[in-house]
């Protein structure tokens, strides 16, 4: 009897998220976010579910309409409904802002997924930095 060997299981890529350090004063940029495509129902959990637990459950993630791809209104992430909201200012081109509901408000930069390893590195440690 031949016993075929079956291939690993796909493993996940490793979420590119750097978070600068909690403080008690508020800063304009809380880390940054560098995802693999502008599909964000895609990105998304693998987002959600690298976000440290103090951070709670986050229930609105809100990204600029232009750069991401279309989506619904909600979505289930990890059995949690997430609204998803889209919006055209120029504010905040390049960046995601997540809420949680008494726990507060988080706006990560958004590297772009194109963007080479080289390039994305400037801006991933200074978002960790605390830098804007």
């Amino acid at each position: 009897m031949t016993t075929a060997l079956q291939p690993p299981p796909p493993s996940h890529p490793l979420l590119r998220l750097s978070l600068a350090p909690r403080g008690a004063m508020p800063r304009p940029i809380d880390g940054a976010w560098w995802p693999r495509s502008y599909d964000l129902l895609a990105e998304l959990p693998g987002l959600l579910g690298g976000l440290p637990p103090e951070w709670g459950h986050i229930t609105s993630v809100t990204v600029n309409g232009s750069k991401w791809s279309a989506t619904p209104g909600r979505t289930l992430v990890s059995n949690q409904v997430v609204r998803l909201c889209r919006t055209a200012t120029a504010s905040a081109p390049n960046t995601v802002v997540l809420l949680a509901p008494g726990q507060g408000r988080w706006d990560l930069l958004v590297v772009a997924p194109d963007s080479t390893e080289q390039d994305a590195q400037p801006f991933m440690a200074a978002a960790a930095a605390g830098h804007s």
